[in-house]
């Protein structure tokens, strides 16, 4: 696939910016934020995904709704909520590079909303905004030539992934392979593509954001179509991604508590054992009797299981 843009100046001092936030976030560990906040920014990334597709429930009726709450509201809205909640729950379990795994969120995000979840289109569309056609999508009988060769570049193509995730978000819409469903399922995509590499995507409200600045989001699509190429949707999303980044440096530069450490030591260090020298190695500004209080107090709590002595101890989370 030919995925035409520029390098700009801007795209440039834009990613070398991202790249800095990310990695301030990475080592002040922000990358994964406390339960509670991880909770509430998935609950904002539903609430403005949907709601930039029309959807009327607000933060609190979303929140009642996943603690089992009746709550009082068009069924239709109420059934995206629940299956987004049920696609935003899988991605840890989706590959990105794969159209099968695309092709199966989309059949959890659209089930009962649509006639084929789940399966690229063969009809022709056009995207209809008031009056006017703004965007003739590509023929059905295209599409799954399209979308083969929009994963072949998400593989194997060389650029920054940063780019990467806006090009193929971009040129998803662009291709628009579903009947309905494409706006969210492309934002949802591009979450996915960057948390592979960055975990903080996992749980960083971007769609709020995007949300927040729904018209410049429409109208950098719509720029990107009229100049044939994605400049102008980059540029955009890696601006909305550092809105994103500085707000969470700026908002959550918290004191990491032992439970938060041993937390975020198991999504480093997976099922592999480990000494205290090396769970040190990963928090350098804290004493070997803190790493010693962290890793008793987790093996007390059955988190993690101890094995050998003295200076041959090994550690292992309990999976």
């Amino acid at each position: 696939m030919e995925s035409p843009y520029q390098i700009t100046d801007n795209i440039l001092r834009l990613v070398v910016e991202v790249s800095e936030r990310l990695g301030e976030i990475n080592a002040t560990h922000l990358y994964k934020p406390p339960t509670e906040l991880r909770k509430k920014n998935r609950i904002k990334t539903i609430q403005s995904s949907l709601q930039i597709e029309g959807n009327t429930l607000t933060e609190v009726q979303i929140t009642a709704l996943l603690n089992h709450k009746r709550v009082i509201a068009p069924q239709k809205d109420i059934l995206e909520v629940q299956n987004a909640v049920k696609a935003y729950d899988q991605l840890r379990q989706l590959n990105p590079y794969k159209l099968d795994d695309l092709e199966k969120v989309h059949a959890i995000l659209m089930k009962g909303l649509i006639e084929y979840p789940g399966k690229l289109r063969t009809r022709n569309v056009g995207i209809v905004k008031g009056s006017k056609v703004e965007h003739v999508a590509p023929s059905g009988s295209m599409i799954k030539g399209l979308m083969n060769d929009l994963f072949d570049y998400l593989k194997t193509d060389k650029d920054v992934l940063l780019i990467k995730s806006c090009v193929f978000h971009y040129e998803f819409e662009f291709i628009h392979p579903f009947l309905d469903g494409n706006g969210r399922m492309g934002r949802l995509w591009q979450t996915l593509i960057l948390m592979q590499k960055y975990p903080v995507f996992e749980y960083l409200p971007v769609e709020s954001l995007i949300k927040e600045n729904q018209e410049e989001y429409y109208k950098a699509l719509s720029l990107s179509d009229k100049k044939a190429h994605s400049t102008p949707f980059i540029e955009f999303m890696l601006g909305i991604i550092l809105q994103a980044l500085e707000d969470i440096l700026k908002t959550q530069n918290r004191t990491l508590t032992g439970q938060d450490r041993i937390e975020l030591y198991k999504d480093i260090i997976g099922n592999k054992d480990f000494s205290r020298k090396d769970y040190l190695l990963n928090y350098k500004g804290i004493s070997q009797a803190t790493a010693s209080r962290d890793l008793k107090r987790a093996v007390e709590q059955g988190v993690l299981v101890k094995s050998g002595d003295k200076r041959l101890t090994k550690y292992q989370f309990w999976y």
